[in-house]
């Protein structure tokens, strides 16, 4: 499959997304176990979403958090999959110029969302452990729904000028991503010009929303386990290590394979590219897969209504 007919120094009408390199082969058959995680995470987020607007012992910070994270995993997982899977199975690979910028716009604002939704939700934690009697004042319903604005607007100022910075850049006749979605580091590495200033910005947000959330999320935990080995009961440790230990499997499922995407793009060109790939498409799929299984388990409530429901 050719490029789209383009003039040079001008970016193409169409980018070509390769899928996973290397095993193009195999791309069939690896769509049938993405398929499923994707189906189980919508159905996952949509049953959390409907549970915790219909039960009112629900609408508590936690679980308004929750919902939150199912509606920013929703569309994180919606803005990638149905055009890899056609990818895979279909082998449509052509994705508009402007159709990548806004995948990759939605796939870097609400990776940045999530990661502010994880870190208020420690900051949750925090307060529930350490300040129990205080927990309902500080965390009212007008706060957590400003943290949430600030989340999302954060995530759209920051992610904003990647677009932006990347439609003004020279791509001569470059237009094959060695991808399965239109990445930011991906697409900028088909630049024929100088994209410095993508690059740099690109580590700026990183630091800014990775580096900041990932500092209050370890503070929190410091905190809160310093606050868990002062009580004096062991069922109490007992029932306080679990309530964060699900919160904790979430994080970690998350920043792991987000960071190894991060740096592999920059450092790691000793990485097989299709692990890298690999990697990339399982840091989409599996926490928004992951999160409301977690978190349905975790809970009694949100337990007992799935088991009501099915």
């Amino acid at each position: 499959m050719s490029c789209p007919n383009t003039s040079t120094h001008s970016h193409p009408p169409a980018f070509l997304l390769v899928g996973i390199p290397g095993l193009q082969e195999a791309q069939f058959w690896i769509a049938f176990p993405f398929c499923i995680m994707y189906v189980i995470a919508v159905l996952g987020n949509v049953t959390v979403l409907f549970i915790i607007y219909t039960e009112r012992s629900l609408h508590e910070p936690m679980y308004l958090f929750l919902a939150m994270l199912a509606v920013t995993d929703l569309v994180l997982s919606t803005s990638t999959l149905p055009k890899m899977l056609s990818i895979f199975w279909l082998d449509s690979r052509e994705i508009g110029f402007h159709a990548c910028l806004t995948q990759m716009f939605f796939v870097h604002a609400f990776s940045s969302v999530e990661s502010g939704v994880l870190m208020a939700m420690a900051l949750d934690r925090y307060v529930a452990i350490c300040c129990p009697l205080r927990h309902s004042s500080i965390l009212s319903v007008p706060a957590i729904v400003t943290m949430g604005s600030l989340v999302l607007a954060r995530g759209v100022l920051l992610v904003s000028p990647f677009s932006l910075l990347v439609r003004r850049l020279p791509f001569c006749q470059r237009c094959l991503i060695s991808h399965s979605y239109c990445d930011h580091m991906a697409v900028v590495k088909l630049v024929c010009g100088d994209a410095t200033v993508s690059v740099v910005y690109g580590l700026f947000v990183a630091f800014m929303v990775v580096g900041v959330d990932v500092f209050i999320i370890s503070v929190s935990y410091a905190m809160i386990l310093r606050a868990i080995l002062r009580l004096l009961y062991m069922d109490t440790h007992l029932k306080a290590f679990s309530t964060c230990a699900s919160h904790l499997c979430v994080i970690l499922a998350f920043y792991i394979p987000g960071l190894f995407t991060f740096l592999a793009h920059r450092f790691g060109h000793n990485i097989p590219h299709h692990v890298h790939i690999l990697v990339a498409n399982l840091y989409l799929l599996v926490p928004p897969m992951l999160n409301p299984i977690v978190y349905g388990m975790q809970t009694k409530q949100i337990r007992e209504r799935v088991l009501h429901i099915f």
